[in-house]
């Protein structure tokens, strides 16, 4: 018995396959990333099948020349699956499965599937739920064949194939049914989420959201700043080096030294021909980012696809309309691109978060683009407003303190806010 599992584990082959549209110059990038996607779920790729043509095929997304090649190959090297470097249309997949007799998946499926492995929170669970079942609506159609041949009974074909379809409709009822639950579930989130957000506009804290492609060091940034402020070890996220190990929006509050205070929100990475309805679910987490008063924007310029990554990301950013907000571009991973860090030009920054080089400098940036509001002024509060003075101690810099005969003497860095509120004190 103990080696039932030895023997129930099945190694996934994959061969991946794609179409070079018109000379696409990031095609062979997006192939490098499609066998990432593979491998952050463990399936080994074996081999890759590519193709140049002006438009995909319609019935076979490949011309039908190519369809035997990549048979063969299947036979050739074992493989038992087929990964499409895009996202197939539900006929596509059925005449796939059927000449090259095995498993057909397409860049979509591989994704949600990932993000269904990574999602910790009931939030995300759930998002990631509802873009599989929108992918999967259209597709149970692909099934038809498949349940007719299934239908019970005797006296010829016809009613096999009303079975197969009195169970397709069931099918397709209870997936729209379970749409409609999620779709409810999550504007209730959404609902949340825009109370707690604000509660936060209320205290006037400032947010500033980092986001940027998958892998790039946003939540490796999150967690040097924590280090930074001395939060790290109850506030620490989680980071690794693998696509998308955050899916959950964290939301830290970040005490500089002299009291400022921002909140800082982490999102999740992006990547090319990310599902359209991975998009829309994930929509209220990215719209923490909406609300930011100050972007980071996380770049790996050690990748030299660099580029291509930023416009992906203002891309899928502009898609949920988070646009012309302030925005600083973090090129993280300096070290492994051999150029010179931390070095500061305008709104960039090129650091290591890794190595923590830079922060002092991203830090100082963010407090000139989120404190700018900030007024340095004298005031005079008297002794019977004991509560005034505790307050500005505990929410403002102050930055010297002396007892006069009238009441207590403060030079002091406050918001405007309080400013107004305390003006009447302001004796310089």
């Amino acid at each position: 018995m103990s080696n039932m599992k030895d023997i129930e584990v099945i190694i996934e082959k994959a061969i991946l396959v794609g179409v070079n549209l018109v000379n696409d110059p990031n095609f062979d990038y997006s192939m490098e990333e499609l066998a990432s996607l593979a491998e952050a779920l463990e399936v080994e790729v074996v081999g890759q099948v590519t193709q140049n043509l002006e438009r995909v095929n319609p019935s076979h997304y490949v011309g039908t020349g190519k369809i035997e090649e990549i048979k063969n190959y299947i036979d050739e090297i074992e493989a038992n699956l087929v990964i499409f470097n895009d996202e197939l249309s539900p006929s596509q997949i059925r005449n796939l499965e059927h000449d090259l007799e095995c498993k057909v998946i397409d860049r979509t499926m591989l994704i949600l599937d990932i993000f269904d492995r990574r999602a910790n929170t009931r939030e995300a669970k759930m998002q990631v739920e509802l873009a599989q079942l929108q992918y999967m609506l259209p597709r149970l159609v692909g099934l038809h064949a498949s349940l007719s041949r299934q239908g019970g009974g005797t006296g010829g074909g016809f009613r096999n194939r009303g079975a197969g379809e009195t169970k397709l409709e069931l099918d397709r009822r209870k997936i729209e049914d379970q749409i409609a639950r999620l779709r409810k579930e999550l504007e209730g989130v959404k609902e949340q989420r825009e109370t707690q957000r604000k509660k936060r506009r209320k205290n006037e804290l400032p947010v500033v959201s980092l986001v940027g492609y998958t892998n790039a060091g946003k939540s490796t940034i999150m967690n040097r700043i924590l280090r930074k402020i001395g939060q790290e070890d109850n506030k620490k996220v989680f980071e690794k080096n693998m696509l998308f190990a955050t899916l959950d929006t964290s939301v830290r509050n970040i005490e500089l030294a002299d009291k400022k205070t921002f909140l800082l929100t982490d999102t999740v990475g992006f990547v090319s021909k990310l599902p359209h309805h991975l998009v829309k679910a994930f929509r209220s987490t990215l719209e923490e980012a909406k609300n930011a008063d100050l972007l980071l924007h996380v770049v790996d310029v050690s990748n030299e696809q660099y580029r291509f990554m930023m416009d992906v990301t203002n891309k899928t950013l502009a898609e949920v309309d988070i646009e012309g907000i302030p925005t600083i571009y973090i090129y993280n991973k300096s070290d492994l691109a051999n150029v010179k860090y931390p070095l500061v030009s305008g709104d960039n920054i090129w650091l290591s978060a890794e190595e923590g080089a830079g922060l002092d400098e991203l830090i100082d940036m963010i407090r000139q683009h989120i404190f700018s509001n900030y007024v340095t002024c004298e005031m005079l509060i008297p002794f019977d407003k004991g509560d005034i003075v505790s307050y500005l101690n505990g929410n403002a810099l102050v930055k010297n303190t002396e007892y006069e005969e009238n009441g207590t003497k403060l030079f002091v860095e406050l918001k405007e806010v309080d400013y107004k509120k305390y003006e009447q004190y302001v004796i310089k």
